[in-house]
């Protein structure tokens, strides 16, 4: 795992229908950063990653990673390039095992060493998840489902890994442990982008954010910066 290559977006347009969902939207996940993304609940965020990850169509615009075009390829070709995703509301086989859901994460690796290699280094970020391989999916706790969901993605061994909205509906306790190894997973030299309706704990984990408000980004800069920008502690902190 591991990259020095950027993933870029350029004047991204998607619709659904008739109606734009984003317009215009630009952004760059330098190779080994952290980058987040907030805005309220509708703002486009979850569109414009499954616009990255081509769960929908984009209209105009551009996707790159290292240079290479995705925009409209396949999910299939997208994690070939090294990029991950972990989708909004966790997306498990509920029915299947722990075990079966992380293997399914690898179901692109042939190598069995090497799928090997991959669980033990997942259960070394969520060690409470190993006496719960043989448990159904659908049995776990909310937070232990969102460990899965990240494991899955770890699986596939990504060099860019997308979160979308990992810690909704977790309490502190499993937020800490997740903004915790999507730190440690960036150490190890994973780009991520962290989509976030918290942004206080997207602020606080990431190195660079952007705002998205209607569609469009309206604003980016350093996230330690906006921690103590007035605008965004009103907007997006409570403050």
């Amino acid at each position: 795992m591991g990259s020095e290559k950027s993933l870029a977006v350029r004047d991204l347009t998607v619709h659904y229908g008739a109606v734009p969902a984003i317009s215009g939207v630009s952004l760059e996940v330098r190779g080994g950063s952290i980058a987040a993304l907030i805005g309220a609940n509708g703002a486009g965020k979850s569109t414009l990653i499954k616009a990255i990850t081509g769960l929908v169509k984009v209209r105009s615009g551009e996707v790159t990673y290292g240079g290479q075009a995705l925009a409209n390829r396949p999910p299939n070709a997208i994690l070939d390039h090294g990029i991950a995703l972990v989708p909004e509301g966790r997306r498990l086989f509920g029915s299947m095992t722990v075990r079966e859901n992380l293997e399914m994460g690898a179901y692109r690796i042939h190598d069995a060493q090497r799928k090997a290699e991959l669980l033990d280094t997942c259960l070394r970020y969520f060690p409470d998840l190993r006496p719960k391989l043989p448990s159904a999916a659908n049995a776990l706790s909310g937070g232990q489902q969102q460990m899965v969901a990240v494991a899955r993605a770890l699986m596939s061994a990504p060099s860019v890994l997308l979160l979308d909205e990992p810690t909704i509906g977790l309490a502190p306790a499993f937020v800490n442990v997740i903004s915790a190894v999507v730190r440690d997973i960036n150490r190890q030299g994973v780009t991520v982008l962290l989509v976030e309706q918290n942004a206080e704990v997207a602020l606080r984990v990431s190195n660079y954010a952007y705002v998205m408000e209607s569609g469009a980004v309206v604003k980016h800069g350093p996230s330690g910066v906006f921690l103590h920008d007035p605008d965004i502690k009103k907007a997006y902190l409570g403050l």
